[in-house]
Formats: structure tokens, C-alpha cells, sequence
């Protein structure tokens, strides 16, 4: 497998979920993602806005590890204040 910043959403979102987070319409999710030239930014915009289109992000029963997620953002190189957008995410439900 190349570099973490070539790998695929599917890693990523795999990743996530190890960490603790579950996902609501994943699929969809997967979709957009797809369909975006940059999937990091889509994912971004989706973490912070998704449950206007019925994509939404939990903690799981046993809680999340947000360290793990940030190992996670950073290994996928995401921007800086990804962590926050999700987290608020995650604290909206």
C-alpha cells in the first residue's frame, strides 16, 4: 500500500469506525466521498454538515478514542481543526 495520503477513503472511514466512531449512512457517505476530486475536504464538509442529508457520526456504546482519531486524521493528512469539526459532530448527538 502506498503513503497514507494516497490511501483510499474506505482505509480512512475503517480507521474511524476502529477508533470508536460509528456512521449513519455510510454509504452515502462512501458516495460523496467518491465523488469528490478532493475526499478530504468532502469528508470535512460532511463531518461538520451531514445530518442535513442523513449522514451523521456517533460515538460507539464503548466511547471513542480521540487519540486514535487524531493519529488517524494526521496518518490520512488532514488540515488542521478536522478533529474539532468531528468532534463537535460527535457531541451534537
Amino acid at each position: 500500500m502506498g503513503h497514507a495520503s494516497n490511501e483510499s477513503f474506505d482505509g480512512f472511514l475503517e480507521s474511524l469506525k476502529e477508533a470508536g466512531i460509528e456512521i449513519d449512512n455510510e454509504q452515502n457517505l462512501k458516495e460523496r466521498m467518491a465523488e469528490a476530486s478532493q475526499w478530504r475536504y468532502a469528508f470535512r464538509t460532511i463531518a461538520a454538515n451531514g445530518n442535513v442529508i442523513g449522514i451523521e457520526f456517533h460515538e460507539s456504546e464503548n466511547g471513542s478514542d480521540f487519540d486514535q482519531i487524531q493519529r488517524t486524521l494526521d496518518r490520512f493528512q488532514f488540515p488542521p481543526g478536522t478533529q474539532d469539526i468531528l468532534i463537535a459532530s460527535l457531541k451534537g448527538h
